[in-house]
């Protein structure tokens, strides 16, 4: 109990102290009009306050991740915790602070977009496959696990299909309208479940008799996987996750001020990751490596879930649990979509101003994420893990190369950028099913060296952006109002 406790209150200080250092380090300008103000359209760039973007924010990064990664990485034991405190703290909120101000700065602009200005243009046309890859996986996984909470919910009483069809429904408006009809009106009220539910688990965690484990680097895993790289790409949202790069140029357009982006980009990645710590707890204390194996195996995460809740918070506790659980990958599935059209929107540069233009993109889109429901969630959750480090990756390195360019401290990324890089490589080398299924040796030895490869790259490409003068904030007319 004592690691858990010293881990919520780490995170909670981190805000008040790295957060600032970050938030100085990139100089927000209280001054400069935002997109939400110099590009307003009514449907994507819409002014909304900082709670409400906040909020928002929370619930679009936050989605199975928190919860499902860390009830899977609690195989690996207490180690998990580490991972989560730190990977928030100097990996994750940095990310996503960085990713949602460098959008802010360069008029809203999602991951490719910013991937071709500051890493080269055939970043631009990779990220921008990448990204859509991830999203579609994101939006599909985000289909099928609240689908799945729910049928277990109700005791399989509606046809779990006719749950997706009515989860994709939702998905679809929430795509095409203005981003205040659906979205900036319903997630108060989704946000409420969620934290009721999630802070209810965490106090009846604390007054219950089950032991909450205390730290310890021991593999507790029934399969013993090796926690590196493993860990790091099973625990992504709730310490580190590249779905966040897709998800903070959607809040840069509705931000009022950027003197509000720390609260709305560290402090939300914060709060998740006390999310992620309260789940991982529970499935520790609850259960032991072989029982927690097996449920997974009979039902992907979402039995643990309905398990832990119902056992600590009883009937009417557990099911506002579990619907704060459903409520998570809802509110990221629906803004995965609608930051897919962007993406798409932003790369032919198709204006999203008329509904029927807004309609050609997002429907082809939904019809192959239906077909994606179809296939195995393991393996989706395999591709999606890969997909997302891969991102968060990829713009680490984006905001680095905005700190290098403006000669800042870029150590604040760049230590994470390598870590990260260094993780996914080695997980695509050892990995049988995804990647080369080399020995674990080489593995290593193998990430490690093209790791090192890519740094000499990124600082050849950064040095010549420096002599060429990047200009790395677009301007913005001066007559816009600023909150």
């Amino acid at each position: 109990m004592i690691t858990f406790i010293v881990a919520i209150a780490l995170l909670i200080t981190a805000y008040f102290t790295y957060g600032k250092y970050v938030e100085k380090v990139f100089g927000p300008n209280a001054n400069r009009p935002t997109p939400a103000y110099a590009n307003q359209d009514g449907v994507d760039y819409v002014p909304m306050n900082k709670q409400k973007n906040a909020l928002i924010q929370l619930l679009n990064i936050a989605g199975t991740g928190p919860i499902f990664g860390p009830i899977m990485g609690a195989l690996y034991g207490p180690v998990a915790f580490l991972w989560i405190v730190l990977g928030s703290i100097f990996a994750g909120a940095v990310h996503d602070y960085l990713t949602g101000m460098i959008s802010i700065r360069n008029r809203g602009a999602h991951i490719p977009e910013l991937a071709g200005k500051f890493l080269g243009k055939l970043s631009r046309h990779l990220v921008n496959v990448f990204a859509l890859l991830l999203l579609l996986l994101v939006g599909t996984v985000f289909v099928t696990t609240p689908a799945s909470l729910l049928h277990n919910l109700i005791d399989g009483k509606i046809a779990l299909i006719a749950i997706i069809l009515l989860i994709f429904s939702y998905f679809i408006l929430s795509t095409i309208l203005p981003i205040d009809k659906i979205i900036g009106r319903v997630y108060p009220f989704f946000g409420a479940v969620l934290i009721i539910g999630s802070i209810a688990v965490g106090i009846a965690l604390l007054l219950s008799d089950y032991t909450i484990p205390e730290l310890s680097l021991t593999n507790m895993h029934p399969a013993d996987l090796p926690i590196l790289p493993i860990l790091f790409l099973t625990i992504t949202c709730g310490a580190l996750s590249g779905f966040h790069a897709t998800q903070s140029p959607l809040i840069s357009r509705t931000t009022q001020n950027e003197k509000q982006g720390r609260y709305i980009f560290y402090g939300m990645m914060v709060a998740e990751g006390v999310i992620a710590m309260i789940w991982a707890a529970a499935a520790m204390s609850l259960f032991d490596g072989q029982g927690l194996q097996g449920l997974i195996n009979e039902g992907t995460a979402s039995l643990v879930v309905n398990e832990v809740s119902m056992t600590l918070l009883g009937a009417v506790g557990g099911t506002i649990a579990v619907l704060g659980a459903v409520v998570l990958p809802i509110t990221s599935g629906d803004t995965a979509f609608r930051a897919a059209r962007n993406i798409i929107a932003d790369y032919i540069r198709m204006s999203q101003t008329k509904m029927g233009k807004r309609l050609m993109i997002a429907l082809p889109m939904f019809a192959v994420s239906y077909w994606l429901t179809t296939i195995d969630f393991n393996l989706l959750w395999r591709y999606f893990s890969f997909a997302n480090q891969g991102t968060a990756a990829l713009a680490l390195w984006i905001g680095t190369m905005y700190l290098f360019v403006k000669k800042k401290n870029y150590f604040i990324s760049l230590i994470p950028a390598l870590f990260i890089t260094d993780m996914v490589l080695t997980y695509i080398l050892y990995d049988s099913n995804l990647g080369f299924g080399l020995s674990y040796s080489a593995a290593h030895t193998g990430g490690i060296i093209m790791t090192m490869l890519i740094t000499a790259l990124f600082f050849w490409k950064g040095n010549k952006n420096r002599k060429e003068n990047l200009v790395v904030d677009m301007e913005v007319p001066s007559n816009q109002n600023v909150a």
